[in-house]
């Protein structure tokens, strides 16, 4: 797959600066009162919250560091940083040689792991985003299976090949992004194409790694999507788009802490 640094690396770069995570992106006064983390913090309590829901398990490596770079849309400084910071709490390990690499620690520190959790406002805030998003999904979904072009039809079965043939959720969430920047573009909706992947440069700022097998299934939603959009079938794309959506509400982080046991 081609790898490609999109617009969105630039929302999480290494700076003081606070990250879209923590930021008062729903309208001022949403998020009033919430910590405002830099970059490098946002990417540790992604991984961190990850290894606390039993997404990422002890002894699992972690793609290259370049790689979690892509797969968060951050900055390989960004990355790199944030993962030294990891290791030096002994949340993972790194080992080199042939073999070496980077990995979840055996046993990390649960008060550094409690630290890394968003707080409730984040999850209410996230969940906003989600609603915002099935609005936006809804919409282009339905002008998508109306006006894309045979190419682009072409270029969003590649992008599911590509989730298909992924081996971690970098890879997958590079794809993943692109096939959605391009059913927006699909849609021929003008300006409020940039509303739109707006929308999805801030959600995908929340976005967690999830195991492969996960992401596999829910590909099966864009293959289903594509189809839909071949067939001119609007009714069925919305309906698709919909639901692969609305699961976000029980299947990102907030969703799987409330769901948790204990």
């Amino acid at each position: 797959m081609a790898r490609k640094v999109t617009d969105m690396t630039q929302q999480m770069e290494d700076t003081p600066g606070p990250s879209p995570i923590g930021e008062g992106t729903l309208g001022e006064g949403t998020l009033g009162g919430m910590e405002r983390r830099s970059a490098i913090d946002a990417v540790r309590l992604r991984i961190g919250m990850a290894i606390s829901l039993g997404l990422l398990r002890p002894g699992e490596r972690l793609p290259d560091q370049d790689d979690v770079a892509l797969g968060l849309s951050v900055s390989p400084i960004t990355a790199r940083r944030a993962l030294a910071s990891l290791a030096e709490q002994g949340v993972v390990v790194r080992r080199r040689g042939r073999s070496g690499g980077t990995f979840v620690a055996d046993n990390p520190p649960q008060s550094v792991l409690a630290e890394l959790a968003a707080s409730p406002a984040e999850s209410r805030a996230v969940s906003q985003l989600v609603d915002r998003r099935l609005l936006f999904e809804c919409a282009v979904t339905h002008y998508a299976s109306v006006n894309a072009t045979d190419g682009q039809l072409d270029e969003l079965e590649r992008l599911t090949r590509d989730m298909a043939q992924s081996t971690d959720w970098s890879g997958y969430h590079q794809a993943d992004e692109l096939f959605h920047q391009l059913v927006g573009t699909a849609s021929g909706l003008g300006t409020a194409v940039a509303a739109y992947h707006q929308t999805l440069a801030e959600l995908y700022a929340y976005f967690i790694p999830y195991p492969i097998e996960r992401l596999h299934a829910s590909n099966c939603d864009h293959i289903a999507l594509v189809e839909a959009f071949r067939a001119r079938d609007s009714n069925e794309a919305v309906e698709v788009a919909r639901k692969h959506v609305d699961i976000l509400h029980s299947t990102m982080f907030m969703g799987l802490t409330q769901n948790a046991p204990g």
